[in-house]
């Protein structure tokens, strides 16, 4: 089982994370390729002292990128979309 704090990378601060935090509640952080929900679910639990209502996964796949003609891969990424229970809420930029 890997360390809780290795599990979260950054936030996913853009335009449609700021939307999605407004309007729905959602955060959005990028995440440990390796992680699952059950995990992420517990880790943001931990670290942040909230109770998650739901995850959603995003798994960006690896593309081959070329550079001064030598090919090569960008990393996979994972992002995640989590709503928190009412009344409660995280402050992104003090993370």
């Amino acid at each position: 089982m890997m360390n809780y704090c290795n599990l979260i990378r950054s936030p996913l601060i853009t335009e449609k994370a700021s939307f999605l935090k407004e309007r729905f509640g959602k955060y959005a952080l990028y995440v440990d390729v390796r992680a699952n929900k059950k995990q992420l679910k517990e880790a943001i639990k931990s670290i942040f002292d909230v109770n998650v209502l739901s995850i959603n996964v995003i798994k960006i796949p690896s593309k081959k990128k070329r550079f001064k003609g030598v090919i090569g891969n960008r990393k996979q990424k994972k992002k995640i979309y989590f709503s928190l229970a009412s009344g409660q809420n995280l402050d992104m930029v003090n993370v």
